[in-house]
């Protein structure tokens, strides 16, 4: 009786032991909280790194909230409701030139093109931009990177919006798809897989890519508050770290590997439309290789704002942005 006892002792030390273990492993991972200025396919090594394990292989556990559109998700930055705000770049400058003190930074650059594609009521396969003269575009709201893209890319087809073309900007950027479907506009552009789904429906009819029209923009980057960077570097690089891993595995796997592995965060949208998107957003080089964000880039990105009206004064490259995590990450994952 006293072996049996001490045996059921031991085990019940060994069990108290494990539980403890697992809770403690458990409780090891940080968790960060962000917010991303849409759910699309346009972010998919984001996704990946969710799915693959990238973030818990750095210690993090992410919590993802849809901001829906740049000014929202730059208020829940600035409120400290997240920890890090993926939106476009635009939002840091404006923010900086409000005069704040804790501003944000800019750590890593995700993608390098507008992810935004131009959708028409019917088929046009022979769409030229001049073809939306005289019309309605639902373009987004004015100030955000979207609709300044768009008017970007319109000018640089000598379509001039006001004039030639009507671009809608007071639709929030949540409304803009379910505008379109209740018929309002002409034209909208929409994110993925939101695009190719309005076509399986008939909904809509994809006929130009805002992102392969408008050419290389920095345009969507994870940023932090000023404080959080300096109080956080290491959940920051950490981050950063994960993200690359993401990054990377995307452009090593194809279209189909891709969907598969984003699948979980799409559950509405089925493994063809997926593999489509992500093919399309492949094509058109989307992801930016390194992930940093460069002096260039942002100011072509401030040329652009400048050219929508929006911009007054442009902020400093090297108070809005920080390249050391970008570089740090590509050098740990050679």
């Amino acid at each position: 009786m006293g072996s049996f006892k001490r045996v059921a002792l031991i085990l019940c030390f060994m069990l108290i032991f494990t539980m403890m273990f697992t809770g403690c492993g458990k409780n090891a991972l940080t968790k960060v909280t962000v917010a991303e200025v849409t759910h699309s396919v346009f972010y998919a090594p984001q996704y990946v790194a969710i799915t693959q394990g990238f973030f818990e292989e750095e210690g993090l556990s992410v919590d993802l909230i849809n901001g829906q559109g740049a000014d929202k998700t730059m208020t829940a930055l600035l409120s400290d409701q997240v920890d890090i705000g993926f939106m476009g770049p635009e939002a840091s400058v404006y923010v900086y030139n409000q005069g704040k003190d804790d501003y944000a930074v800019n750590f890593a650059q995700l993608t390098q093109r507008d992810g935004s594609f131009l959708v028409a009521r019917e088929p046009m396969p022979n769409f030229k931009f001049e073809d939306v003269i005289g019309k309605t575009i639902i373009g987004g709201r004015k100030g955000g990177m979207p609709e300044m893209t768009l008017e970007y890319v319109l000018k640089s087809n000598k379509v001039v919006p006001g004039k030639d073309v009507n671009v809608r900007t007071d639709l929030q950027f949540a409304v803009m798809a379910g505008a379109f479907k209740g018929g309002e506009g002409d034209f909208v552009t929409l994110f993925e897989p939101v695009a190719s789904l309005f076509e399986k429906e008939k909904a809509g009819y994809i006929v130009a890519s805002i992102g392969e029209a408008g050419g290389y923009i920095p345009y969507t980057c994870y940023s932090s508050k000023k404080s959080f960077i300096e109080k956080n570097p290491e959940t920051i690089q950490k981050f950063t770290n994960a993200l690359y891993k993401g990054l990377q595995w995307v452009e090593a796997h194809s279209p189909e590997e891709i969907a598969n592995a984003i699948a979980p965060q799409f559950p509405d949208a089925d493994l063809k439309v997926l593999t489509n998107v992500a093919k399309r957003y492949k094509d058109q080089d989307t992801w930016k290789p390194d992930l940093v964000l460069t002096k260039e880039g942002l100011n072509h990105m401030m040329d652009i704002v400048e050219l929508a009206g929006e911009l007054d004064q442009r902020a400093p490259y090297d108070k809005i942005v920080i390249t050391e995590f970008a570089k740090e990450a590509m050098r740990a994952n050679k």
